[in-house]
């Protein structure tokens, strides 16, 4: 009876104890653990803008999302973030909004950059600076309504060990928004909603 009391609880115990040994992780392995949770995050949004495009699920593209996740975003902004509280020590309201202008003029456009070229290189495509050219503007504008106020509070509240970490969770709607972009948009918000409205409308509407 003991130990099936026990195998019941094994589930929820083995969960808890899951949660409690990824902070330990993530302070003494922070490169690391930062950087997968940021990949998978990453990867999370391709799969949901897949869902909301429609059609079977393209697992090829997430995989590249991912490799381009592991291989440079989550390490970017690690380091980054990293030498901007370097940089930049403390959370004085001055400090904070220094480190946010620095971001956004010069960490944001280099992984949007890299995020263009990079999956153009992964999905062999001839011109790889041809989704930068034709997007990067508009994406850039479209990440101004969004991370400022995200980095606002990240540099604010969020511990340093956590920045990364933080930033892949706020980047999982960036990253749905993102790759719907690479994949069928042109890096406007505009896009987005005309296309969501455009399959609401047609999934509303009768067969013929």
């Amino acid at each position: 009876m003991q130990s099936g009391v026990q195998a019941l609880r094994a589930p929820g115990a083995g969960m808890a104890s899951w949660w409690r040994a990824f902070p330990r992780a993530a302070r003494r392995y922070p490169w690391p653990t930062n950087v997968l949770l940021y990949a998978g995050l990453f990867s999370a949004g391709d799969a949901l803008q897949q869902r909301l495009r429609g059609g079977p699920a393209d697992w090829r593209q997430t995989r590249r999302v991912a490799t381009l996740a592991v291989t440079f975003h989550g390490n970017f902004n690690y380091m980054w973030l990293r030498l901007l509280e370097r940089a930049l020590p403390g959370r004085a309201p001055r400090t904070v909004l220094a480190k946010v202008l620095c971001d956004q003029t010069v960490g944001g456009p280099i992984a949007l950059s890299a995020f263009y070229v990079g999956m153009s290189i992964l999905q062999g495509k001839d011109d790889i600076f041809l989704d930068l050219k034709q997007k990067f503007f508009n994406t850039y504008k479209s990440g101004l309504m969004y991370w400022p106020f995200v980095q606002l509070t990240n540099f604010s509240l969020v511990p340093v060990h956590w920045r990364t970490a933080y930033t892949g969770l706020c980047g999982f709607l960036w990253a749905t928004f993102l790759c719907f972009s690479q994949q069928s948009g042109d890096g406007t918000v505009q896009s987005l909603f005309i296309f969501l409205r455009r399959k609401e409308a047609s999934d509303k509407s009768p067969e013929k």
